[in-house]
C-alpha cells in the first residue's frame, strides 16, 4: 500500500503578538491544563479543541516505519493535552494502526470516537465490536453513524448501548456539504450528544443552519476535514501570513485555520489528519493562548475570502 501523501506545509513567524485586541473572553474557554478546552453540552465534561482525525494518514497498512510514525505522532499528541481520536472503518487500516499506537505508547487517557459505517443492525454491531477489538479500547467514548449510512437502524441501536453503559455518547457524522436537510431533521428530532460535519475558514455552509441548532439543542461539533485533506493550507502558504495573526497569538496559517474553527461558540473540537509530529505540534499549539472574538473572526474570514 502505498505511504499516504504528506502534506507540504510552510510555518510563518509572527512578527509579534498584539496585545488585547480580539482576544476571547477566558470564561467561554477553560485552560486545562494550558490547553483550551470547552464542555460537551450533554455532560459538561471538558474535551481539548484540538484533536487528531486518522482519514487518510493513518491508512499506512503493515508498513512497520509508517506505523511507528503513526504511533509518534499520537505520542506527541498526547503529550502536548490532545486527548479526542477520531476514526473509523472506511478508514482501511487506520483503526489497527491506531490500535497498535495507543498500545505502543502505553496506554493514553484517549477520547475514543469511532464510527458505525454499514448496512444492518447485526452487521453494524459486528463492526463496532471489530472496530473496539482494533483500538484495544474497553468501550468507546463516541460512536457516530457514519456519513447517515442506515442510520434509521444504527442511531436506535447506538442509543440502547448508551443507556446499557457500553458507549459514553452518540452522534453522526456528515462531510463535505452533504445532506444538511436530513442532519438538520435529524438533530431536531433525536437525542444526540455529538454531530460531526465539515467547516473551515472556506467551507462555512454549517454556519447558516446546523452550528446555531446544535447550540440550541445543546450538541457538541466536532469539525472535520479543517484543511480540506490540506489543499486549503497548499493555497494559502503562497501567502504572506497577515499582520493580525498575533492576535490569536497564531505563528502558521495552520494555526489560523484552526483558531477560526474552534472559536465558532458552537465548535467542541476539530480533528486534523496529519502523518507528522511537527504539524500536530503546531496543530495542539493552535488550542493555547488567545482566541479571535466574533470581530477578529470576520476580518480573518473576509481576508482569506480576498486572497
Amino acid at each position: 500500500m502505498p505511504h499516504p501523501k504528506r502534506l507540504a506545509r510552510r510555518t510563518f513567524l509572527c512578527a509579534a503578538a498584539a496585545t488585547g485586541a480580539g482576544v476571547l473572553a477566558a470564561p467561554v474557554l477553560a485552560d486545562i491544563p494550558g490547553v483550551h478546552t470547552k464542555p460537551i453540552p450533554s455532560s459538561g465534561e471538558a474535551l481539548p479543541v484540538v484533536g487528531l482525525g486518522t482519514w487518510i494518514t493513518f491508512n499506512v497498512g503493515n508498513d512497520p516505519a509508517a506505523r511507528d510514525a503513526s504511533a509518534d505522532v499520537m505520542r506527541a499528541f498526547f503529550a502536548e493535552g490532545g486527548r479526542m481520536v477520531d476514526s473509523s472503518p472506511m478508514y482501511a487500516s487506520s483503526q489497527d494502526v491506531v490500535g497498535y499506537g495507543l498500545k505502543k505508547i502505553g496506554g493514553p487517557k484517549v477520547f475514543s470516537a469511532e464510527k458505525v459505517w454499514i448496512s444492518g443492525l447485526a452487521r453494524g454491531q459486528a463492526q463496532m465490536e471489530k472496530s473496539r477489538r482494533l483500538w484495544g479500547v474497553g468501550k468507546f467514548d463516541l460512536m457516530q453513524v457514519h456519513n447517515l449510512l442506515d442510520w434509521e437502524t444504527h442511531l436506535p441501536a447506538l442509543l440502547e448501548m448508551k443507556a446499557a453503559g457500553k458507549i459514553r455518547y452518540v452522534g453522526i457524522t456528515t462531510s463535505e456539504g452533504r445532506r444538511h436537510g436530513d442532519f438538520e431533521r435529524i438533530m431536531r428530532s433525536h437525542k444526540l450528544d455529538f454531530v460531526q460535519l465539515t467547516y473551515n475558514i472556506v467551507d462555512r455552509a454549517a454556519e447558516a443552519r446546523l452550528l446555531p441548532l446544535a447550540q440550541a439543542r445543546g450538541i457538541a461539533v466536532i469539525a472535520n476535514r479543517p484543511f480540506q485533506e490540506g489543499d486549503l493550507l497548499r493555497k494559502l502558504e503562497k501567502k504572506p501570513l497577515p499582520g493580525w495573526a498575533g492576535e490569536a497569538g497564531c505563528k502558521s496559517w495552520a494555526q489560523i485555520v484552526l483558531k477560526f474553527i474552534v472559536s465558532h461558540p458552537a465548535v467542541n473540537c476539530a480533528i486534523p489528519a496529519t502523518t507528522r509530529v511537527d504539524h500536530v505540534l503546531e496543530n495542539v499549539a493552535a488550542a493555547r493562548g488567545p482566541m479571535p472574538d466574533a470581530a477578529l473572526r470576520k476580518r480573518m474570514a473576509e481576508h482569506v475570502a480576498a486572497l
